[in-house]
């Protein structure tokens, strides 16, 4: 079913290359009708935004009615709930020692420099919605924000017909959101970026989504902020060894490919014997999963299967893919952890699955994609914050510096910058 791909092939790496880069294309592909839509809301506001909601969710309702909300919450399943909250509350813990501390500092020639962390004003919390609805996606996106500071939190999460998920209306409600709007995709993105009658433009947008809405994303960047990373479709890179159980590899490989039909799951593995035996355990695994064509998709058109003997040609090829999630199931991971600079995130160990990580391990669940863990990381508390810098000087301080300061600014060709310092030196 999956591709397998064997390292010892002189052309190996053209190969895997051409494979990361099929799915990468498909991705920003997406981009083209992503601009028209964009373009359009833009223009007409809440007219387009309906028109796309009645073609792609069959919905006609932007803003939910508090009581139908109220209603949904109060029935939802006991059980569900304490699960949120448990989760919410280990969440909130470790986000919590995340807070940065600001900087004063006093040379020796008195001057005063300061480095101060404020929240933003506004954040709108994307949550996935159309093939499936994450309330975990509200407590990884809404919670940094909370401790940040952030004062308006908004939610945009798509549902179909107008009716949302009562869990992510419940994980919402305990992450004090009070503005949800039920619209989704790249129209609801530029609504938020720009805003319409019914909806107020925000500072930031964050959280995951399908291609569509990551291409959104990278097109309304500069006129609103975006985390700073691609976030989706998810990536998983399995590495496993002789010692690894090829029924649980099977099911992490599944429980990734289950989310977008461009998620990539890929499996690493130095024992040929084991990657035929996860291939054969995926096969079985399917025939029992909800969603078992979506992630038959992602697997065909996604998954591969390589067979690496070299510990450092694989610690090479995982920095080269860069994942989103990286599991080191080997009994060996201590030593080849040391050496992995590029990924979201890493489980070491045969217990440490990826699905815990999207739940309440308390680590973010919303991480850098398509090779962006080469230069980003996932949402923390920071995503929330803007750094202002304060810059006191003394008059012992500008003539001390000064000098070199007009020095290198006439050097530059900026005597305007120059002048403005030596008439500061110069006052008697």
């Amino acid at each position: 079913m999956i591709k397998i791909l064997d390292s010892k092939l002189k052309n190996f790496d053209k190969i895997l290359d051409r494979l990361l880069f099929k799915r990468k294309n498909k991705i920003q592909l997406d981009s083209v009708s992503v601009t028209k839509i964009i373009k359009d809301v833009k223009k007409n506001g809440d007219k387009a935004i309906l028109k796309y909601e009645k073609k792609f969710n069959k919905n006609t309702i932007i803003i939910p009615n508090p009581k139908q909300i109220n209603k949904a919450i109060k029935n939802l399943d006991q059980k569900v709930k304490r699960a949120i909250d448990l989760a919410y509350n280990r969440i909130y813990k470790f986000h919590s020692l995340q807070k940065f501390k600001d900087i004063s500092y006093t040379d020796k020639l008195q001057n005063k420099l300061e480095y101060k962390y404020l929240p933003i004003e506004s954040a709108a919390i994307y949550v996935p919605g159309s093939t499936a609805s994450y309330p975990s996606s509200v407590l990884m996106n809404a919670i940094p924000a909370l401790v940040a500071g952030v004062k308006r939190l908004v939610m945009i999460n798509p549902g179909q017909k107008g009716k949302q998920n009562p869990a992510v209306l419940y994980a919402a409600k305990k992450c004090k959101i009070k503005e949800i709007y039920s619209i989704g995709g790249p129209s609801a993105i530029a609504a938020a970026a720009y805003g319409t009658k019914k909806i107020k433009k925000v500072d930031k947008i964050v959280g995951p989504g399908n291609s569509y809405v990551a291409a959104a994303k990278k097109e309304v960047f500069g006129d609103v902020g975006i985390e700073g990373m691609i976030a989706g479709p998810s990536e998983v890179t399995i590495v496993s060894d002789k010692f690894s159980n090829p029924e649980w590899i099977a099911s992490d490989l599944i429980g990734q490919a289950e989310h977008d039909k461009l998620a990539q799951c890929i499996l690493i593995s130095k024992d040929k014997s084991l990657i035929i035996r996860v291939n054969e355990e995926i096969n079985k695994q399917l025939k029992n999963l909800p969603r078992a064509t979506i992630a038959k998709n992602s697997l065909i058109n996604n998954g591969i299967l390589i067979y690496m003997p070299s510990d450092q040609k694989i610690i090479d090829t995982v920095n080269k893919i860069s994942p989103e999630h990286l599991e080191l199931n080997v009994k060996n991971f201590k030593n080849i952890v040391k050496k992995i600079k590029n990924s979201g995130s890493v489980c070491l160990g045969k217990y440490a699955v990826m699905a815990m990580t999207d739940y309440n391990v308390d680590s973010n669940h919303v991480l850098p994609t398509n090779s962006s863990a080469r230069y980003s990381s996932g949402v923390s508390v920071n995503e929330f914050y803007k750094r202002i810098s304060y810059i006191n000087l003394s008059k012992k301080g500008i003539e001390t510096l000064g000098p070199s300061v007009i020095t290198l600014a006439n050097y530059e060709g900026l005597a305007g910058h120059a002048k403005s310092v030596e008439k500061r030196i110069r006052r008697k």
